[in-house]
């Protein structure tokens, strides 16, 4: 009997041996469905010590079924100079959670980290290299970070990428400071999941179960946008030593002007002969666009971060004199300019992504990852990208229309919208003239014109060689089989927000035989995306944009055919846009039409 006991008691140890190693047997299988990688545990503490000491203790623990999902359980951590990291352990099991290897601190890699053409930066990565030798596995990541920047805490949401689940997490957050942490949990919209939590005054707690992965699906939201997340403020804090209070709008923005901006709005009397020898006259308009053109000619790109936690802007002066600067020592200088022009403006913060995301005016806290600038006028706000030399004057690209900034003004912050561009804007206009020949080839000249978020997909044209652009555009517009293709007339129009291009080609197999008959398509050049009915789906569909594409072809017959019959004329109206389709036979000529709308009602 004692035996058996003993056997018994062994049997129990080794489960609960390996239930703590996560083996992959015991994933539930609705976990499985559309995952890469599966978060197994991912337990956040959050210690608020004072109004310049914070806290982090995370330890997660990722499955992962494939090397799709190995991105998920990457070892890194990001920090600034001064951070202080410990407790750094890492270990590597099997599919069977038997133990593989372990890893600490010493054994991680440590870099800059910083996007590509950076120049000076404070930011850095600790990165542990291992290869998996086989799926699935388990990475089991733990370390604590403490730092004096208390104005930044993490959202607590399931994940942020699609394909991934979530069987358990909590983030736990423990104020001993005595400064009021305020709270916001925004629920999901789509229902997809919920956030438990319990509140026990100094310590709260926020906590996720069992969270499927979303599916990779085509145009669907980003994971952010359909998940719920709990965001948390401090009303007081601390930045790179700068302390102030963030109660509202109001105070965080004086704050900022202050400590952020006024220490760095310096002009000299280099820049006020600089933009004096400009002679500015006319309107407003006039004289903004000769100025931001201006700065477009002398500057260039190149990402910063110093200064107070890489949030405050390099002097003016600095970047006129090194002809460079980021987003905000760009928009600083030009804001600078401006006021030796007597014309206001406001540097403005923006969360600048492919999906909109606007800040919330009844949640005031830190945010954004850019800076525009605005000015105001009697006829609207002009709005101004400072970090592209070959962007139009008064356009946003579609990373920045149709979402709120924060105008820092000296009396506070105002939450003010970008432009939404409507489908009219955004425009894709091509006349092709075309001449069929018996050998199925084709032969033909076009003119293309773009404007709003199309200008902005076709912008990176301007930046490459006239051999890099045909390329570019056979590779773009690979539906035809191109035997030459050459783009000509050029034009970047940056006082319209307009780009244009000719070109001239030649390709092969674009007509089929069928009998004594010669069969086409009605519309040479168009889209290659795909879409398709999916009964799976559940998730609605996302557009950056409204757009509208207008097409005019003109098809010239050999001379040994003629043209037998056209299709009808389709014409499509439903509340997502139009489509129409026609045709007009005119001698041994056929004129194709085809508009396309689609309405941003997704």
């Amino acid at each position: 009997m004692v035996k058996k006991l003993l056997y018994f008691g062994a049997l129990t140890l080794g489960s609960l041996y390996y239930s703590q190693n996560y083996p992959f047997s015991t994933i539930p299988e609705n976990l499985k469905k559309n995952a890469n990688a599966v978060i197994r545990k991912d337990i956040t503490t959050v210690y608020i010590n004072k109004i310049d000491e914070i806290k982090y203790q995370y330890n997660t623990i990722t499955t992962v079924l494939n090397k799709d999902g190995d991105s998920n359980a990457m070892a890194y951590i990001h920090y600034r100079k001064g951070d202080n990291i410990s407790d750094v352990k890492v270990t590597i099991y099997d599919g069977a959670g038997k133990k593989i290897k372990s890893y600490s601190k010493s054994d991680f890699g440590d870099f800059a980290n910083s996007p590509q053409g950076a120049f000076y930066s404070n930011n850095r990565i600790l990165v542990l290299s291992h290869m998996p030798l086989q799926y699935p596995y388990s990475v089991d990541f733990s370390y604590q970070i403490t730092n004096k920047n208390t104005i930044f805490i993490p959202d607590f949401a399931p994940f942020y990428t699609t394909n991934t689940s979530l069987e358990d997490a909590e983030f736990r957050i423990i104020n001993k400071s005595g400064i009021d942490l305020r709270t916001k949990v925004y629920p999901s919209k789509y229902n997809y999941t919920s956030v438990g939590e319990d509140d026990n005054g100094m310590e709260k707690m926020y906590y996720y179960k069992n969270v499927e992965a979303i599916r990779d699906a085509f145009l669907s939201p980003q994971p952010m946008k359909i998940l719920p997340k709990v965001s948390f403020s401090l009303s007081k804090f601390n930045l790179e030593g700068k302390q102030g209070t963030l109660t509202s709008w109001k105070d965080f923005g004086e704050w900022y002007y202050n400590s952020i901006l006024q220490p760095v709005s310096v002009s000299t009397p280099e820049i006020k002969a600089e933009v004096a020898a400009l002679n500015l006259q006319g309107s407003t308009e006039e004289k903004v666009r000769k100025l931001f053109q201006h700065m477009q000619e002398k500057t260039r790109y190149i990402f910063v971060s110093l200064g107070i936690g890489g949030w405050q802007p390099m002097l003016p002066d600095e970047v006129q004199k090194k002809g460079y600067g980021d987003c905000k020592g760009l928009t600083n200088y030009m804001k600078t300019l401006l006021d030796e022009a007597k014309i206001p403006s406001y540097y403005s913060v923006i969360n600048s992504s492919s999906s909109p995301i606007s800040f919330d005016p009844d949640f005031p806290k830190m945010g954004g990852n850019h800076a525009i600038l605005m000015i105001p006028t009697d006829k609207g706000n002009i709005w101004l990208e400072n970090t592209s030399q070959k962007i139009a004057f008064n356009h946003l690209s579609f990373s920045t229309t149709d979402r709120n900034v924060l105008a820092i003004k000296p009396n506070g912050i105002e939450l003010i919208n970008t432009p939404i561009y409507p489908a009219e804007q955004n425009v894709e206009k091509q006349y092709l003239k075309i001449k069929l020949s018996e050998d199925n080839g084709i032969t033909g000249e076009g003119k293309f014109e773009y404007t709003g978020s199309q200008y902005d997909y076709l912008l990176g044209y301007a930046n490459l060689t006239a051999k890099e652009r045909n390329e570019a555009l056979k590779n773009r517009l690979d539906i035809l089989h191109f035997e030459k293709i050459e783009m000509k007339d050029f034009l970047n129009d940056k006082d319209q927000a307009v780009l244009k291009y000719n070109i001239d080609f030649k390709a092969n197999n674009y007509s089929k035989n069928a009998g004594n008959s010669l069969m086409f398509r009605a519309v040479p050049i168009f889209s290659s995306n795909n879409y398709k009915t999916d009964e799976n789906r559940e998730l609605p569909f996302e557009l950056a944009q409204s757009f509208q594409d207008e097409f005019e072809i003109n098809f010239i017959i050999p001379k040994n055919y003629k043209i037998d019959e056209i299709p009808d004329d389709v014409t499509i109206n439903s509340e997502f846009g139009t489509y129409k389709l026609s045709f007009v036979k005119n001698g041994e000529e056929i004129k194709v039409n085809r508009l396309i709308k689609i309405l941003f009602k997704f």
